[in-house]
């Protein structure tokens, strides 16, 4: 391909890409990120392309594998255009059938369609369905569009389009002052303004500087930025520029952690594509403007998401933060000025380029421009990434695009901000989502992890889950974190095995200010947050714990019981033949018992004893009924026999 040497080159070559294809051409889009490879998304690929050459297909049909549609729990996702009609959980035995049928027959197939569980009306287009229909995606969207191993798909949307109008019609400070002017806040998890922080490196004293791309996306059920750059690589590229030419710099870095193959090839792929047509490397446009991307794969420790921590693993040295008495955008990677943001930034800015500062600021609320792309996993019917605008409330994602807690379950609380946020109950489910609201409600905006929880939650042992992963990840080099961690999830341990004395919760408080204040980084200042959101909304559970040796939830295995009521056990035997200690005694037409001596607290008898039965129950901070002797055992076969 020739370089493109100008923005009217540019445009020549998008229309020239857009001449070429037929919006009315059937096109087969199929979701190829890395959660519907795991779901046969690779085979159910290979199918299509032999359907597609086996009925001669190749000349009417385009076939385009894209990156992450969102709605990850029913891939692999099949959308047909111009049509527009969805299908999920696609195997590969069905492509036969969806191309005779839909493609050739033009026939709807309703058992791969969407069922509204409220109403169980089925649902053709992807528009439509709630999960999609109450989002807000202007930068997850594109996914849908965009072959990430293509870059004519990023050109056929407009790519490179804020790129080109910035190196012909603007100068580096107009760029600043446009991102300044949209109140973009860094999507990575402090929410510190990114204009303000390239300001800082543009004013920095330095000929060198650097701009990198923090793709080390390390919390539990989060993956926003590893499905963004997997499905749109090239939008963060261009994000990335566009940053480097305001603040002045020529080199980037995109740091990404090695547990992300496929983000890795296709930004890999894409870098070089950006290359060949003269978006990167030299005298881009004929601007005379240099810039050049470099990839990073991290190790995946956790604390590299910490900006000092990455820019020393990006050194070459063991990945530990160090104090900030001069921030990273004036003296960071190198000892020179660095602006470090997420991916989930880096995308937003060639949108505020493209579009204008006025346009992103009619989304979001008075403090949280744009919109936020969430990680929505846990209790929830509906679970993948979903993209809103700042100020929608917790319910509407909850109820209306998460689809609410299935099986009939109570909300309890939702835990945001990875495991250094925070859980915040269900009479704060209005609450506007934004940075300063969540933080007056003592969670935070982190990423985007969005955990749902039940009823059957219990939050002392949430607490001590995160704990115990922050405990693991820290690196070990302030005490604060260190042994500070280490002692709040000893005692979280001992509260939920039964063994919390008076005082504990009060030393566990001791220790999150400390932690708070003497932490050397953010994640061990913010390492306290699970317990202390939790014990400000949920203090009664923990003096349950604590006092009466009770966990209200019935989730912690030390402080349950189960007990077979002998008055709706039938002897079915089910619990008998299932209990992998044989700690039930029983037999046929004989009221079963468990031996409290044997049980390991598994829980197996309580999930296979038939509904119709619920003659197994839990019972937490009471003493167990003592056995039923012999001759009420054989009440069973007595109703029998009359």
């Amino acid at each position: 391909m020739p370089r493109i040497n100008s923005p009217a080159e540019l445009e020549a070559l998008r229309e020239k890409i857009l001449s070429e294809r037929d919006p009315n051409r059937t096109c087969i889009t199929l979701c190829s990120g890395s959660a519907c490879h795991a779901s046969a998304s690779r085979e159910v690929a290979a199918s299509i392309q032999e359907e597609i050459q086996k009925h001669s297909l190749e000349n009417t049909v385009d076939f385009r594998r894209t990156g992450c549609h969102g709605f990850c729990e029913r891939g692999p996702i099949i959308v047909i255009r111009p049509q527009d009609i969805c299908y999920f959980q696609i195997k590969p035995e069905d492509v036969p059938e969806i191309i005779s049928e839909t493609i050739m027959g033009n026939r709807v197939i309703e058992r791969l369609l969407y069922s509204d569980p409220a109403t169980n009306e089925k649902i053709i287009s992807e528009s439509e369905i709630p999960f999609y229909k109450n989002q807000g995606r202007i930068v997850f969207g594109s996914n849908v569009y965009v072959d990430p191993k293509n870059i004519e798909d990023y050109l056929a949307i407009g790519g490179y389009s804020a790129l080109s109008k910035a190196l012909s019609a603007m100068t580096p400070e107009d760029v600043l002052q446009e991102v300044k002017k949209a109140n973009l806040r860094g999507r990575g998890g402090g929410g510190f303004p990114a204009g303000i922080k390239w300001e800082g490196s543009r004013n920095a004293p330095s000929d060198e500087k650097y701009v990198i791309v923090n793709a080390d996306e390390g919390d539990p059920g989060a993956y926003m930025d590893r499905s963004l750059l997997e499905g749109n690589p090239h939008s963060v590229l261009e994000g990335l520029t566009l940053g480097a030419f305001a603040i002045g710099a020529h080199e980037g870095y995109i740091y990404v952690r090695q547990e992300y193959p496929l983000a890795v090839e296709n930004v890999n792929t894409a870098i070089r594509q950006a290359e060949e047509y003269g978006f990167l490397g030299k005298n881009i446009f004929g601007s005379g403007y240099d810039f050049v991307v470099k990839v990073h794969k991290g190790a995946g420790a956790f604390v590299c998401g910490e900006s000092t921590a990455l820019m020393t693993a990006l050194e070459g040295r063991a990945g530990e933060p160090r104090p900030k008495y001069i921030r990273s955008n004036v003296v960071g990677l190198w000892g020179k000025p660095s602006v470090l943001n997420n991916v989930e930034t880096w995308a937003n800015v060639p949108l505020i380029i493209q579009n204008g500062a006025d346009w992103f600021t009619q989304y979001g609320t008075e403090t949280s421009k744009g919109t936020k792309i969430f990680s929505l996993v846990g209790k929830i019917t509906n679970t993948g990434l979903v993209e809103v605008p700042m100020g929608t409330t917790l319910r509407d994602i909850i109820y209306k695009i998460g689809g609410g807690i299935p099986g009939g379950k109570k909300f309890k609380a939702v835990q945001t901000g990875g495991p250094s946020g925070g859980c915040i109950p269900e009479d704060k489910l209005d609450l506007p989502v934004g940075f300063d609201e969540l933080t007056k409600a003592g969670s935070m905006m982190g990423s985007g992890g969005m955990i749902i929880m039940d009823e059957d939650t219990c939050m002392v042992d949430v607490a001590r889950y995160f704990l115990e992963f922050l405990t693991d990840e820290s690196c070990g080099k302030c005490v604060p974190c260190r042994e500070g961690m280490r002692q709040m999830l000893k005692i979280l341990t001992n509260i939920t095995q039964g063994k919390g004395k008076e005082g504990d919760i009060e030393l566990l408080q001791q220790l999150s200010e400390t932690a708070q204040e003497a932490a050397l980084c953010a994640l061990g200042k913010s390492s306290p947050n699970p317990f202390l959101s939790t014990l400000q909304y949920f203090r009664d559970e923990y003096e349950a714990h604590v006092r009466d040796k009770r966990c209200p939830a019935l989730s912690c295995k030390e402080l349950i019981s189960f007990y077979i009521d002998p008055a709706k056990c039938q002897a079915c035997t089910t619990c008998f033949k299932k209990c992998p200690s044989n700690a039930i005694i029983g037999g046929k037409n004989l009221v079963h018992i468990v031996d409290q001596e044997k049980c390991t607290k598994c829980g197996t008898c309580f999930e296979v004893c038939p509904t119709r039965f619920r003659a197994v129950t839990k019972i937490s901070g009471e003493p167990v009924p003592a056995p039923i002797p012999e001759e009420a055992r054989i009440i069973v076969r007595k109703k029998k026999e009359k």
